[in-house]
């Protein structure tokens, strides 16, 4: 395939709004949402708030490409505003083809825009549905979570992850990306203090990292490493291995 191409920090559309959702007290906090208000900064937002969020972003390109079968079909789950399919369109065969899921109409639109802007020509849907009752996943070479599962019911996520493991072919692989949560306080609160370090180092007060964690705070649960890996063990993958990891953020391949 062709060479790499820089994955930027806005998914590879220029001029997007800095993230300021949180930049104000507010009197109440709400639960986080992905509304339009949300998706028109969401690019910037992962590109300050995830760790080497770029780097992950290549590192699935490369890694989908070794999976991905000509005349197959790789899912993106919870695919945003599509960075990770234009991350990986450059990389996996253009006879793959694309089909992300998200349930936010507004996350989509502006999927759409980007991948329109950039010339994606591999043949690609974007399809409005919620995950968790979503069908099957037909003729499936790769499976893309990233930072998706955590925002799953944990009562649901099991199930989640069955249908997906049932719609792989043989040696597809699932990747997931995911926040971590560990058993050890010390180094939980440790992880948790460096990555608002980053956070802040990247531009972020303290009043906007305190706003967004009572935000999320009832919206993404995330399990321990232990957790995430005896779960993908459960549904039937053969081969679990984190290919990422930086405090508590990793990236995980699991291999039907």
């Amino acid at each position: 395939m062709s060479k790499d191409r820089l994955v930027t920090l806005d998914g590879g559309a220029a001029g997007k709004p800095r993230d300021q959702i949180f930049a104000d007290e507010q009197p109440l906090v709400k639960d986080f949402r992905f509304d339009s208000k949300t998706a028109q900064v969401f690019d910037d937002m992962v590109g300050r708030s995830v760790p080497f969020y770029a780097e992950i972003q290549r590192m699935i390109g490369e890694i989908a490409a070794d999976f991905a079968t000509p005349g197959s079909t790789i899912y993106d789950l919870g695919c945003a505003t599509a960075t990770t399919i234009f991350a990986l369109d450059d990389k996996v065969d253009p006879e793959v083809a694309v089909v992300g899921i998200d349930n936010s109409a507004e996350m989509l639109a502006e999927a759409g825009h980007k991948l329109e802007a950039a010339g994606v020509s591999r043949p690609y849907k974007l399809i409005e549905a919620d995950i968790e009752a979503h069908g099957a996943y037909d003729n499936a070479s790769v499976v893309l979570m990233v930072l998706t599962l955590q925002f799953i019911r944990p009562l649901q996520r099991q199930r989640v992850l069955d249908k997906v493991f049932a719609g792989l072919k043989t040696d597809g692989c699932l990747i997931l990306v995911e926040k971590l949560n560990f058993s050890a306080t010390l180094l939980n609160r440790l992880f948790i203090k460096y990555y608002y370090d980053m956070k802040r180092r990247n531009g972020y007060s303290d009043v906007e990292i305190s706003q967004k964690r009572e935000a999320l705070e009832n919206v993404l649960v995330p399990y321990r490493p232990e957790e995430n890996r005896a779960m993908l063990r459960e549904v039937g993958f053969r081969h679990v291995e984190e290919f990422f990891r930086w405090y508590n953020f990793c990236g995980i391949i699991a291999v039907k």
